[in-house]
């Protein structure tokens, strides 16, 4: 491929996860965005990259932080984030922002939740998120909320009353619904009830690997019918083995290919650009954080003390280059490789940003 591809990771992260800070802050449940270090090096290696832009996780995910109130916050602090880097960074509200920022040589930042509780009881603040330019909206984390279930609750826990509500709310204002970590079920009720398609950003094909954060190919296909979008990750979940390689990642986006189609699929890493320098000091910390999440039961079947939160062979600069090479080699077409590194998401965000 000669022509670098717009590359949109439809969940990822801008972290230098070598700094200090983003070091502590990766050991703890509550960390604030604010505890991540956006530096020199997370910007010049995400330009260097070819990425275009990113879904980022702020707000409220887990833990015991008031989650309205923590994910205003996180909101103000990307706010400032953005606003310090300017000639970097492009806070991204519509598909015009990201063709922007692939002009411009820029890192289109798009706002996004991995958990909902931070509605509350109130659908109204779908409508202050939306202004504040949040477009993406996970219903669940791994457990279950009063929206719904999560990938770890009992598979048959329905979407709720008030879930329907808030993927109406969600509709209306022209965000995405994003599946990513729903239970079964949940997922199903959610993608047919949505008026608007849907997508699930992070995510691998459970009949490759049988895992609970994998997707069933009736729930891919179902989103892939109704217009949506699915990013394979870049996560251990793709391996019975937990140690996933760069090939694992190649043969789920085969697998969600030919359930989906090709216009409706795309990668959603689920890390950073900026890869670990030290894995020896980080494997020993690993176990502990791996703990932490167990104990407080908002970690997946498939984490373990001995498996890596990323494919070991898919990670830095050329992370992106590299899936690339290996799809070429699986014969896939130019165009085709486009489609999933970042045209079927910007497509999908069309069908679903108001412009």
């Amino acid at each position: 491929m000669t022509t670098p591809p717009m590359i949109i990771n439809a969940l990822g992260q801008l972290d230098n996860p070598n700094d200090p800070r983003s070091q502590a802050a990766a050991s703890e449940l509550n960390a604030s965005s604010e505890q991540f270090t956006v530096d020199a090096r997370t910007l010049t290696e995400a330009r260097a990259s070819g990425l275009t832009a990113v879904n980022i996780t702020l707000g409220y995910v887990m833990g015991d932080l008031p989650p309205y109130e923590h994910t205003l916050h996180e909101i103000d602090v990307w706010d400032g984030i953005t606003a310090r880097h300017p000639d970097e960074l492009l806070k991204v509200t519509s598909v015009a922002d990201i063709e922007s920022a692939a002009r411009d040589g820029r890192i289109g930042v798009i706002y996004g939740f991995q958990n909902a509780e931070a509605v509350g009881d109130d659908v109204g603040r779908v409508a202050v998120f939306a202004e504040r330019g949040v477009r993406v909206v996970q219903l669940t984390y791994n457990q279950a909320n009063h929206l719904g279930g999560g990938s770890m609750a009992p598979a048959d826990t329905a979407l709720t009353g008030f879930g329907r509500e808030v993927v109406d709310a969600l509709n209306d204002r022209h965000l995405m619904v994003d599946l990513s970590h729903s239970g079964e079920r949940t997922c199903l009720e959610a993608a047919r009830h949505s008026s608007v398609p849907v997508s699930i950003n992070h995510t691998g094909c459970r009949a490759l690997t049988d895992l609970p954060r994998n997707k069933t190919d009736e729930e891919l296909r179902l989103v892939a019918s109704r217009g949506g979008f699915v990013g394979i990750y870049f996560m251990p979940f793709l391996s019975p083995t937990g140690h996933a390689r760069a090939t694992d990642v190649v043969e789920h986006i085969v697998h969600a290919v030919n359930v989906c189609g090709e216009d409706h699929v795309g990668i959603g890493t689920d890390g950073p650009v900026t890869a670990i320098d030290d894995l020896g000091a980080y494997r020993a910390h690993l176990a502990e954080h791996v703990a932490r999440r167990q104990r407080a039961g908002v970690s997946a079947a498939g984490e373990r003390a001995d498996t890596y939160p990323f494919v070991v062979d898919l990670r830095g600069v050329d992370q992106f280059r590299e899936l690339i090479r290996l799809l070429e080699q699986r014969g896939f077409s130019t165009e085709r490789i486009e489609k999933i590194m970042g045209r079927n998401f910007v497509d999908y965000a069309r069908r679903v940003w108001a412009e």
